[in-house]
C-alpha cells in the first residue's frame, strides 16, 4: 500500500482527528504544543485526544444528549476496552482511539496509564466529596499525573534508560499534572459544586471556602509547579519549550486565583486573557521557566469570566 492508501492514509486521517480535536477543545493547551518538535507534537496530540473524548462522555455532551449515568458508564467502559484492545493490536474503528494506540504502541506506555485515567474518569460519573486526602490523591494521579506520564514517554522516545534521570523527570511529570488539575478545580470551584455535585479538596466547602484554605490549597500546586519546573530546564529540546510554556501558563492562572476572593470563585472562571498568554508563550519559547506575575489589577480585570462546565480529566481546557 501507498502513503495515500491502507493503513498509513488511516493512521494520518486519525492523527489530524486528533490535532483538529487539541485545537478546538484548547487554546493554552493547543497553543504550548506547537513549541513540540512535529513527532512529540503528534504523539501529545493524540493522548489529549482521547483524554478529552472520556471527559466529555463523563460530564459534557454525552449528558447534554439524554445519557444517564448507567448509560455513560457503560459506554465509558466499552472506550476503556475498546482502548486496551486497540494497544494490544494497533488498530481500533474508532479514530481518536486508534492513534492513542498507535502512540502508546511507539513509546512504550500501557494499563498502567490508562486504567488509572478510567478509574478516575469512572469516579466522576456519581457525586464526589472526597474523604480523605488519600483519596483525592488516587482520584488526581489517575486524572492528571498518568496523562504527564504518557506525555513524558513521548518526549523521551528514542532515548537511552537513565534510570535517575527518569525517576526525576517522572516525579516533575506527576507534579506539573497534578498542578494542573487542582488549578482547574479551583477555577471550577462553583460550576463543579453547583451543576455537578463534586466537591474535590477534601475538607473543604466549596461554598464556605475561605481565604485560608484558598491561600493553602494554592501553596500546594505552588510546590508542585516548583517541583516540575526544577527539570524543565533538563528536558530534550524537542519539549522542552512547551512544557515551560505550559508551566507558565498554570503558574499565571494559580496567581490570579490568589488574587481573586475565595467567594469570587463561586460566580467567576479566572482565565488568562489571550495577549497575556501570548507573551508567556514567547517568554517560555527559551525553554526556561517563566516566573507568573502577579496583577496589580482587580481578579475580574484580570481575567475573570463567567463559570462553565468543569473539565474531570487533568487536560487543560
Amino acid at each position: 500500500m501507498t502513503e495515500t492508501t491502507g493503513l498509513a492514509l488511516y493512521d494520518r486521517t486519525a492523527r489530524r482527528g486528533s490535532a483538529h480535536l487539541i485545537g478546538a477543545y484548547s487554546t493554552s493547551f493547543g497553543l504550548a504544543s506547537r513549541l513540540c518538535s512535529r513527532d512529540i507534537r503528534t504523539h501529545v496530540a493524540d493522548v489529549y485526544a482521547l483524554v478529552r473524548i472520556a471527559d466529555e462522555l463523563v460530564d459534557g455532551p454525552a449528558e447534554e444528549a439524554g445519557l444517564g449515568p448507567a448509560q455513560r458508564r457503560a459506554l465509558l467502559d466499552e472506550l476503556e476496552a475498546e482502548t486496551e484492545r486497540a494497544m494490544a493490536s494497533g488498530y481500533s474503528a474508532n479514530l481518536v482511539v486508534h492513534a492513542f494506540a498507535r502512540t502508546a504502541r511507539a513509546t512504550g506506555f500501557g494499563v498502567e496509564c490508562t486504567r488509572p485515567f478510567f478509574a478516575s474518569m469512572r469516579r466522576d460519573l456519581a457525586p464526589v466529596d472526597f474523604a480523605d486526602r488519600a483519596e483525592f490523591d488516587e482520584y488526581v494521579h489517575g486524572s492528571a499525573e498518568v496523562v504527564g506520564l504518557m506525555c513524558l514517554r513521548a518526549f523521551t522516545l528514542g532515548m537511552r534508560a537513565d534510570p535517575d534521570r527518569d525517576a526525576r523527570w517522572q516525579r516533575g511529570a506527576r507534579h506539573l499534572g497534578a498542578a494542573f488539575q487542582k488549578v482547574n478545580f479551583l477555577r471550577d470551584l462553583g460550576a463543579d459544586a453547583d451543576v455537578l455535585g463534586r466537591s474535590y479538596f477534601p475538607g473543604v466547602d466549596p461554598h464556605a471556602i475561605t481565604e485560608v484554605q484558598k491561600h493553602a490549597l494554592l501553596d500546594d500546586i505552588d510546590a508542585d509547579l516548583r517541583i516540575a519546573g526544577e527539570v524543565i530546564p533538563e528536558l530534550p529540546a524537542g519539549c522542552r519549550r512547551a512544557v515551560a510554556a505550559a508551566h507558565a501558563l498554570f503558574g499565571e492562572l494559580a496567581a490570579r486565583i490568589r488574587r481573586t476572593p475565595a467567594d469570587g470563585l463561586l460566580v467567576a472562571r479566572v482565565s488568562v486573557p489571550t495577549a497575556r498568554k501570548l507573551v508567556l508563550l514567547a517568554r517560555a519559547s527559551t525553554g526556561r521557566v517563566v516566573r507568573p506575575r502577579h496583577p496589580n489589577r482587580s481578579s475580574r480585570e484580570a481575567g475573570a469570566t463567567r463559570t462553565g462546565a468543569s473539565r474531570a480529566s487533568g487536560a487543560p481546557a
